[in-house]
């Protein structure tokens, strides 16, 4: 007779579909938080325009955040399309995965509500920098467990390079933060569009 730990957790399909679900809810709070001007509050066109631009600081947040999701949902799917099977301590690896995605949204109303403090911005950063961290602790567990398919294995080399220069560079945009938190949000903001739309510019794209 087999132990439950033995079948536990093998379905990639299931953690895959998870998985988006998770992604699609954490973007879809993302638009749920972003509110029109209040009405009654606005009397005439300057007044709409002067309420628009107060509002860009949680547009951007909420725009860093879509970004910064897109770029880890993109991970996990390369992730999985490299296993050859999973087992109990892979299927909850992903799990853990997911924590940090569903806190996104907090993380981005707090960057967004205070993106002139440096705790925002650090917060902020934090749950970036655990993601990256969920994500390399699944890639090193499925090589050790033998669970990637040979392709998989070749692709690790790559990915993580890029895990380390990312959270590397991630890092390098909170440490603006000493010198003021719109330099470290902007940092941060233009690392996750290179990450996105991968230019072909030298030694970027190879990031």
């Amino acid at each position: 007779m087999k132990a439950y730990n033995d079948f536990a957790g093998r379905s990639l399909d299931r953690i895959a579909a998870l998985s988006d679900g998770i992604f699609a809810f954490a973007m879809t709070l993302l638009v749920l938080d972003l509110h029109v001007p209040d009405v009654t509050a606005i009397h005439s066109e300057p007044g709409l325009l002067q309420a628009l631009l107060a509002f860009g600081p949680r547009l951007l947040a909420a725009l860093m955040t879509f970004l910064t999701l897109g770029i880890f949902w993109v991970g996990q799917q390369t992730l999985l399309a490299g296993y050859e099977r999973s087992d109990r301590s892979a299927a909850w690896l992903h799990l853990m995965f997911l924590i940090p995605v569903v806190l996104m949204p907090f993380s981005t109303a707090l960057l967004a509500e205070f993106m002139g403090y440096r705790i925002a911005v650090l917060e902020y950063w934090l749950n970036i920098f655990s993601l990256g961290a969920c994500i390399y602790a699944n890639y090193s567990y499925a090589l050790r467990a033998g669970l990637m398919s040979k392709e998989g294995i070749d692709t690790w080399p790559g990915a993580r390079r890029r895990i380390l220069a990312g959270q590397s560079l991630y890092a390098l945009g909170a440490l603006l933060c000493i010198f003021g938190t719109p330099y470290a949000v902007a940092f941060i903001f233009l690392v996750q569009l290179n990450y996105a739309i991968a230019p072909r510019i030298p030694g970027l794209y190879k990031l």
